[in-house]
């Protein structure tokens, strides 16, 4: 694997051959990927690797690996010298025991780590390059790079002055996708090398509308599906000549702020209507059946965005409207969670889905469910997710609060 520059454009190759990466971030559901017209996934960690790679070979998909590494401002960390040693040691174990598998692509040396300008981080700058001069004398056939969040000016300027040895640029970009052609063009004076999209989506709970009491609004899987389309065919840079690929996110399914945001697949394996999108972005063709779409959920006549309160413990009812007419053989589950706002750090948000209130679930229509609201004040969701048989779902939930006596 190499990264070879013609003119103005730059050329990804894989066993002697160009490669564009139309990827996911994740590790899971890699025949789905395959079968969708996916080629790459990218991992954060090196957790379970050599299964990942096993599994990815067997599905023809490539694997951008990643090193986790404590982000550039725990100085305590990388001031400590036994213990920026083991992670060398650690790192080096791994690219010894993995630079041959046929399946390895290239390895991502820490996600959103930051890269800052002031001398008090030289002990971060020191163990980085040290890694990343390791991984190339160990490992000369992969490439290296390093994930940012969105085009970040000021970590790019680092990395040129600090990390040369880096091979490409990556981003994690969601909103600011809108914006990327620009920006890359304004800071090309400075910096025209090759880079990859590491993560892409739509807005996520931290870009998104709130209500009153600060809950984000989630959209349906419909409405996103739309997005996800919509962000790819308009502002993907798919034609710019340093564009190596990019990775949706997030193919599996994960908790962050709701068990749905993000996840474009369901426990059991039902995928949303987005994995349809991505089969006909990435392969020009639709698949033979499709998700359910949806409109949107109301509560008591209500949706989202008009602030719902309830009073402890009365009777309510919600409704799931469709777009056309849906079939009889769909299925509707419902369930009612608190609103997730645990957090760690502001690094560490919770990855568990919260308890569900089903004994709140008092009976079900065809397309509606009464239901009987908390008796503790605060902040809640009620979420329907709705079945074909498929092997689709689709997926909406509306945020309310309980206000006590």
């Amino acid at each position: 694997m190499f990264i070879a520059r013609n003119g103005e454009k730059y050329i990804l190759y894989r066993d002697g051959k160009p490669f564009t990466v139309k990827g996911a971030a994740g590790f899971t559901d890699l025949r789905k990927l395959h079968e969708a017209g996916g080629n790459t996934i990218r991992t954060w960690d090196t957790l379970h690797l050599g299964s990942i790679l096993d599994s990815a070979y067997a599905n023809n998909i490539a694997v951008i690996a990643g090193f986790p590494m404590p982000v550039s401002n725990f100085l305590p960390y990388y001031k400590d010298r036994s213990k920026v040693s083991m992670q060398y040691a650690a790192f080096r174990d791994i690219v010894n025991r993995y630079k041959s598998h046929p399946a390895l692509l290239m390895w991502c040396l820490g996600n959103e780590v930051d890269f800052p300008s002031r001398p008090r981080y030289n002990a971060f700058y020191s163990a980085y390059r040290r890694l990343v001069k390791m991984i190339h004398a160990e490992d000369p056939d992969h490439p290296v790079t390093t994930a940012l969040i969105n085009v970040n000016r000021r970590c790019i300027y680092n990395i040129r002055f600090k990390v040369p040895d880096l091979d490409l640029i990556s981003f994690n970009i969601f909103g600011a996708l809108k914006e990327i052609e620009k920006d890359l063009k304004d800071f090309a004076w400075f910096w025209d090398g090759p880079f990859l999209i590491t993560e892409w989506g739509i807005n996520g709970p931290w870009e998104s509308e709130f209500t009153a009491w600060g809950a984000p609004i989630e959209n349906t899987s419909t409405k996103k599906a739309e997005q996800y389309r919509e962000l790819y065919e308009q502002f993907m840079p798919v034609q710019h000549p340093r564009y190596l690929g990019s990775c949706i996110f997030y193919w599996g399914r994960k908790q962050e702020v709701t068990h749905t945001w993000f996840s474009l697949f369901t426990e059991e394996g039902a995928q949303s209507e987005t994995v349809d999108v991505m089969q006909y972005l990435w392969t020009g063709k639709w698949p033979g059946s499709k998700a359910p779409m949806l409109k949107y959920m109301l509560l008591a006549g209500r949706g989202a965005r008009d602030n719902i309160m309830f009073r402890p413990n009365t009777l309510q009812s919600a409704e799931v409207l469709f777009q056309g007419t849906p079939g009889d053989s769909l299925r509707i589950h419902w369930e009612i969670l608190e609103e997730d706002w645990y957090t760690k750090n502001k690094y560490e948000t919770n990855t568990q889905k919260p308890a569900v209130f089903d004994s709140l679930l008092l009976s079900f229509g065809a397309h509606t469910a009464a239901f009987r609201s908390p008796a503790k004040e605060g902040p809640y969701r009620i979420f329907a997710t709705v079945y074909d048989n498929n092997g689709h779902f689709a997926s909406t939930n509306t945020p309310f609060y309980v206000v006590g006596q």
